[in-house]
C-alpha cells in the first residue's frame, strides 16, 4: 500500500512561508503533482514525512510582462502556456516545448514551478529557460532571490532552493531580435520522455551571423546543461553548412550522455547532433 503522508493547504503564499519555516525539509512542496504523485503511489524513493499542497496560491499565477522581461507564475500550466497570447508572441518556443509534454490531463495539472524542482534532466521546459538566461525567483519568510537557471540545477534532481523556499515566478529576458529554438526527440511524437531535448538562441547581426549564441540540453547528462564548446563555435557564423559541421563536432565532443532504460550514450550523442545540425539548416535555408 503507496503512503499517505498527510497534507497541509495553505491558502496565502505567507501562510506556507510559515509552515515551511518550521518544517523545513519535511515538506514536501505539491503543485500539479504530476511527478510527486507517481513517486508516491509508484514507491519510488522514500515518500515524504508531510506534502505542502501549493495549488490554491494564486500569486504564484499568472503570465505577465514585466518591463523588459515575461514573467510566468510557479503555478502556470502547461495548457496556459500553449494558449497564452504574450507566449505566444514573445516566445513561442516554450508554447512548442510545452506541447510536447505529456497528454492535455499531465499538461493541464503540470507547472512551470514543479518541473523546475523535480529536476529531471529530462525536463522538456528546463534548456529553454538555461537558452533564454531566464532567472528563477525563490521566496521564503526572509525574502526573496533570483537565481539564473544556469546556477539552478546543482545535481541530479537537486536544485539550489533552500527547503525553506518555494519557487514563486520564472523571469525570461526578452531580447530585441533574438530567437530561440526548441526541439525534442523521444521514442514518438507525443507522450515520450525525451531521449534528447534541445533549445538553441541566438541575436542574428547586419552581416547574418549569430550572436550570444546558446546551445541547452536535457537527457545529455545528470542536469539540464549549456555546451559552451558548440556555443563558442556558432558564435559569429553565419548558419551556413561549415559552420554547423564545426558546431556538431564540438557538440558531440563536449556532451557526456549515459546509457539507460531510454536509449544509449552513442544514439543521444549522434542525435544530440543531428537536432543541432536540423536547426542550423533551416535557418540557413541550405
Amino acid at each position: 500500500m503507496p503512503a499517505e503522508p498527510p497534507v497541509e493547504s495553505p491558502r496565502s503564499l505567507a501562510d506556507a512561508y510559515g509552515l515551511l519555516t518550521d518544517g523545513g525539509a519535511a515538506w514536501r512542496p505539491l503543485a500539479g503533482g504530476t511527478d510527486l504523485l507517481v513517486q508516491i503511489t509508484g514507491e519510488l524513493g522514500p515518500p515524504p514525512e508531510r506534502v505542502l499542497d501549493i495549488w490554491a496560491l494564486d500569486e504564484l499565477r499568472g503570465i505577465n510582462l514585466g518591463g523588459d522581461e515575461l514573467v510566468i507564475g510557479a503555478l502556470t500550466t502547461y495548457t496556459e502556456l500553449r494558449q497564452s497570447a504574450l507566449v505566444g508572441e514573445l516566445l513561442p518556443a516554450l508554447a512548442e516545448a510545452s506541447a510536447t509534454i505529456g497528454a492535455a490531463q499531465i499538461q493541464n495539472r503540470g507547472t512551470v514551478g514543479g518541473n523546475l524542482v523535480n529536476a529531471s534532466p529530462a525536463g522538456d521546459t528546463l534548456p529553454i529557460w538555461l537558452a533564454t538566461d531566464s532567472l528563477v525567483v525563490l521566496g521564503s519568510a526572509g525574502g526573496e532571490r533570483s537565481v539564473a537557471a544556469l546556477d539552478f540545477f546543482t545535481g541530479y534532481r537537486e536544485t539550489a532552493r533552500r527547503d525553506d523556499e518555494l519557487v514563486l515566478r520564472v523571469r525570461v529576458p526578452l531580447l530585441p531580435r533574438r530567437r530561440v529554438r526548441f526541439r525534442k526527440v523521444g521514442t514518438r511524437r507525443a507522450q515520450a520522455i525525451s531521449k534528447v531535448v534541445m533549445a538553441v538562441s541566438w541575436h542574428t547581426g547586419e552581416d547574418g551571423a549569430w550572436i550570444d549564441t546558446r546551445v541547452a540540453l536535457g537527457s545529455v547528462a545528470a542536469t539540464p546543461v549549456r555546451a559552451g564548446a558548440t556555443e563558442a563555435a556558432l558564435d559569429g557564423q553565419q548558419p551556413v553548412r561549415a559552420a554547423a559541421d564545426a558546431a556538431v563536432t564540438a557538440l558531440e565532443a563536449e556532451i557526456q550522455p549515459i546509457d539507460d532504460v531510454r536509449s544509449t550514450a552513442n544514439y543521444r550523442r549522434l542525435v544530440a547532433g543531428r537536432v543541432l545540425r536540423r536547426l542550423i539548416r533551416e535557418e540557413g535555408g541550405w
